[in-house]
């Protein structure tokens, strides 16, 4: 398979080291390398990413507008096939080859406020760096992806249908995720009201999404663009916060381990302003806090949703994981709501140090 896949690229497989690559869930990914060259080899999930060519459009259309406007900038695109195509499909499968940075280096979790502000400066500077791109000439890679209402809508649904038996050992969470419907309730109210722009989101900000420099440990670039399209700037700050501020990821069961971490929303404030503050508009600047809310609030909800609907789309390795997920996430959103009051205090802290020019209403 790697012959004929690197075939396409001009390049010999018997001259390479083809080896599994990453911490990636999606998507599988290979580093091919010798002595002289080096990249990265990846196939997409179909599954998740029902139309691969959707990817190959997005990024060619940002590419083209980077290398215009923006030629220093380091943006990691699929290299071209011999043939000048962006993707290889051998029996149903879709692959494609990218650089390998060289100098570069990945995390797969937050240990300071350093990493959390380069990453979040990176992903602030992606967004800001194609503010004058045509949005609407992206197409989504994954429909509804960050839509609350819907995932709402299933959680409805599945009460309706849910066997006694989960719809009673999940009734505490049921409980909490009934009395945080507000949070949809605002979201709704901000895109009728039109007070959301769209914009070019990344939609994947976990902190190996981000290139740092082994030297210096400032962030390069953003990477793993497949979930690039039309969005609002709360799904990349609300992901940040969902999967920064807390050491415990969403598996942990014990719920005494998760605790969020003020400094790190600093961080994630810092970096992230320091780029956008002047092209988000005044209602969005005020939902910086509410990003978290609507992106933690949001994936509790389609833990709940997946368990009540017995286990049919997240991957389980034992009984009641999505459960256990969902009240990971509810203890997380509860803490987090318990400490919005210093996160506001943060904030305020950081723009009269900086003068950080914040627009207000």
């Amino acid at each position: 398979m790697f012959q004929k896949v690197l075939d396409v690229y001009g390049l010999d497989s018997k001259e390479f080291n083809v080896e599994p690559f990453g911490s990636g869930l999606i998507n599988h990914t290979w580093k091919v390398s010798n002595s002289e060259q080096a990249y990265v080899l990846q196939s997409i999930n179909i599954n998740v990413f029902k139309s691969p060519g959707d990817i190959a459009h997005n990024l060619l259309l940002l590419k083209r507008h980077l290398d215009l406007t923006a030629p220093k900038y380091l943006f990691v695109a699929p290299i071209d096939t011999l043939n000048g195509d962006q993707l290889v499909e051998l029996n149903g499968d879709f692959y494609r080859l990218f650089p390998f940075v060289k100098g570069s280096h990945s995390l797969d979790a937050v240990t300071k406020s350093e990493e959390a502000y380069h990453a979040a400066k990176q992903f602030g500077k992606f967004t800001r760096m194609l503010d004058a791109f045509d949005v609407k000439k992206l197409k989504p890679t994954i429909s509804d992806f960050h839509n609350l209402p819907l995932r709402v809508t299933q959680f409805k649904e599945a009460l309706k249908t849910a066997a006694d038996d989960r719809i009673k050992r999940a009734a505490w969470a049921i409980e909490e995720i009934i009395r945080h419907l507000e949070i949809a309730n605002d979201y709704q109210q901000l895109t009728e009201e039109g007070n959301l722009t769209t914009r070019v989101i990344h939609h994947d900000t976990k902190i190996s999404n981000v290139l740092l420099s082994e030297d210096t440990g400032f962030g390069l670039c953003v990477i793993d663009l497949d979930t690039v399209m039309p969005g609002y700037f709360i799904s990349d700050v609300g992901d940040m916060m969902r999967t920064y501020l807390s050491e415990a990821n969403e598996e942990e069961q014990d719920l005494e381990q998760i605790k969020v971490r003020v400094e790190i929303f600093s961080a994630i404030y810092k970096g992230y302003m320091e780029e956008m503050h002047r092209i988000l508009s005044a209602v969005e600047n005020k939902l910086f806090v509410y990003s978290g809310k609507f992106m933690i609030y949001m994936q509790a909800v389609r833990f709940l949703t997946d368990f009540l609907n017995g286990d049919v789309y997240y991957k389980t390795t034992y009984p009641e994981q999505n459960l256990k997920r969902a009240l990971n996430q509810i203890d997380l959103l509860n803490k987090y709501i318990a400490a919005a009051p210093e996160f506001n205090e943060a904030i305020s802290a950081i723009d009269l140090k900086k003068g950080i020019e914040i627009k207000t209403v």
